[in-house]
């Protein structure tokens, strides 16, 4: 390498001082695995180099024999990576490693704690990458030329991992990157090659190309001699037989695909041969990433044509609403200069994408049924995306719905979850329908007063509290032939859950309470769309009900909170012709007080309901001096 140029200190970005600090703190119990997320970085360089040589062949020069080298220095103390691959440029190298652009940053941050072991977790669902060099090296310094440039316009950045790193211009004759670590006093023994190679088979075996290592390491200069033995299998993983794989090899397969901490829940490996040919190896990750609620953030399966990479992120061949499962899919039916254009375009990829997506599902499936706890972790995880399934995949709508769970007034509290199969199974006899109820919260709707008539008869609803789940209804119509229905919505009919002496005496009631009901009908009048006799109470005086085409409250805030226009809509309003509070307004004759109590009972079932009050100062008046009257 020649003199240096150009040289020029900038400060990191904020959000990587947080995250250095976070490496260097919290990841002590485990810091072998600064190798393996360096040497995941080296593959991925080597993939992208493979791609660009596809239309480029001159990248590849006079070495064409890809592969990464680990190299140490016992007496200097340093640890080196090495790989030619596609190298970086000078702009490149301030991007990737003097900041994180990555969405849902700051939200990861907000949530570190102080405490190690949950620091640790966190860093899981962020990814440890680059900077966990700095768990082991109190300096790092990486000097990388990109294939497309010539050999004086090589980078060279250093940093000591504190509040800003140097970078500088040098020559260097070969492509790709070399990343040398200093390392700390106490992490000396990682200048090992026992350790290291062990390491690397332990971590990278499954890594597509050679690994090496300086052979004979014991004897100094047998890397000067150029003798290198390469320690991995060097075959990518999803090629080889699944009989061949071992549980490990397949998680930490895992971890250097998808750049995660964590173990995945579940994984499915298969090969396709017929009309189409392809394998594919899909994960289920334990653990949700910070930008997975943003729509629009980089998703897919990491994309091999004939085992040559093509894309990182190819998000065609699964759906929006499996956008966190994670692996690779290599076809041999797509061309190897393929681009983004010809993927949407190409009738292969969408029969591909409607066999994986039932993959994933069968995967989902098959551990709903086999291993309930990873389920629920799943589901806890995952389980609001999975929600959006039914109105993006018609298709799939009937398969998706018995993988939802959902709390229900058959069980203690909102951790326990029901299946749709379930909740089949334990159904009324002559009930022929599914009810559930929307809500806010789940303290709020166990507690509605829509619910009594169901107590009071021993029917199960399912209670819905996620902000998704009314607008899941909407698209969710029916499950195993039998129809849903929300039991907040329109004039409830139970059906044959009624007897006939049910029925008679709730029209011989709506018929004694007819003056009643004109009287709120004139003293309400454009608050509500209709009042009505209940058939939903047995314990409160009123409730408010939703129009058969009317939105619920969880869907006008959806809209309100997006910008968009509210449909205007009143809600009806129920009494209970039973209920004290009813008898004594059917027989009140002070227009005044009637007024005072009718709307005072109107506010009341619009809390109950979850709503907002037009006029809370008007609700505490009125109560106030109805509390006064009976205290006189």
């Amino acid at each position: 390498m020649s003199a240096t140029k150009a040289k020029e200190t900038l400060g990191f970005q904020t959000e990587v001082k947080q995250l250095l600090h976070l490496m260097i703190h919290s990841l002590y119990s485990n810091k072998e695995i600064f190798l393996r997320e360096l040497i995941s970085n080296a593959s991925d360089a080597v993939d992208k180099l493979r791609f660009e040589a596809l239309s480029n062949g001159a990248l590849l020069a006079n070495d064409s024999e890809l592969r990464i080298r680990v190299s140490f220095d016992k007496e200097a103390k340093t640890l080196t990576i090495e790989d030619n691959g596609i190298g970086m440029s000078r702009d490149e190298v301030i991007a990737n490693l003097g900041t994180i652009a990555k969405s849902g940053t700051a939200d990861f941050l907000s949530k570190l704690t102080g405490d190690q072991k949950k620091d640790s977790q966190l860093i899981g669902q962020f990814g440890v990458g680059f900077y966990s060099a700095f768990i082991v090296a109190d300096q790092v310094d990486v000097y990388t030329r990109r294939a497309d440039l010539p050999a004086d316009q090589a980078v060279l950045w250093s940093s000591k991992g504190e509040g800003e790193f140097d970078i500088e211009t040098i020559t260097k004759e070969e492509r790709g990157s070399r990343i040398v670590l200093h390392l700390k006093e106490t992490e000396v023994d990682f200048a090992d090659g026992w350790r290291l190679r062990t390491i690397i088979t332990k971590y990278s075996d499954h890594v597509g190309l050679p690994i090496e290592l300086p052979k004979e390491q014991e004897e100094e200069g047998a890397e000067a001699a150029g003798e290198w033995e390469v320690v991995n299998r060097a075959s990518a993983l999803w090629t080889r037989s699944r009989s061949e794989v071992k549980e490990d090899e397949y998680k930490e397969f895992y971890k250097h695909v998808a750049h995660d901490y964590d173990d995945p829940l579940a994984w499915s490996h298969n090969r396709v041969e017929g009309k189409l040919e392809y394998t594919s190896l899909l994960y289920v990750p334990a653990r949700a990433p910070f930008d997975l609620y943003h729509r629009e953030a980089p998703k897919g399966l990491k994309l091999y044509v004939q085992r040559v990479f093509i894309m990182d992120q190819a998000d065609q061949f699964l759906p929006l609403y499996l956008r966190f499962i994670k692996g690779v899919v290599d076809s041999n039916d797509l061309s190897l200069n393929v681009s983004r254009e010809i993927l949407q375009k190409d009738p292969v990829i969408d029969s591909m994408k409607s066999a994986l997506t039932k993959r994933v599902l069968d995967m989902l499936e098959k551990m709903a049924k086999a291993d309930t706890e990873d389920y629920q972790k799943f589901w806890d995880t995952f389980g609001q995306v999975l929600k959006e399934g039914p109105s993006e995949d018609f298709a799939n709508k009937e398969k998706i719905a018995g993988l939802l769970r959902f709390a229900s007034t058959a069980n203690e509290n909102d951790k326990q979850v029901v299946s749709l199969a379930q909740y089949i199974e334990r159904m009324k006899e002559g009930q022929d329908k599914i009810y559930y109820l929307t809500g806010e919260s789940y303290a709020q709707v166990k507690n509605s007063p829509h619910l009594e008539v169901f107590r009071k008869k021993g029917i199960e609803v399912l209670l819905l509290t996620d902000r998704i789940d009314e607008w899941l209804m909407s698209y969710l119509t029916e499950f195993d032939t039998k129809h849903f229905v929300d039991v907040a919505r329109g004039d409830l009919d139970l059906g044959t859950l009624d007897s006939a002496e049910d029925k008679q005496a709730q029209e011989q009631e709506a018929k004694a309470k007819q003056g009643l009901i004109e009287h709120l009908k004139e003293v309400l009048n454009d608050q509500v769309e209709d009042v009505r006799v209940s058939h939903r109470l047995t314990e409160s005086p009123a409730i408010l009900a939703i129009g058969e085409q009317d939105l619920g409250l969880q869907m006008r805030q959806i809209l309100a909170a997006s910008g968009q226009a509210v449909p205007e809509s009143k809600p009806i309003f129920e009494i209970n012709p039973n209920h004290p509070l009813i008898e004594k307004l059917d027989v009140e004759t002070d227009d005044e007080r009637f007024a005072s109590l009718a709307f005072v009972l109107f506010d009341q079932a619009a809390l109950a309901a979850g709503n907002t009050l037009k006029d809370p100062a008007a609700y505490v008046q009125r109560l106030n001096k109805l509390l006064i009257e009976l205290s006189a």
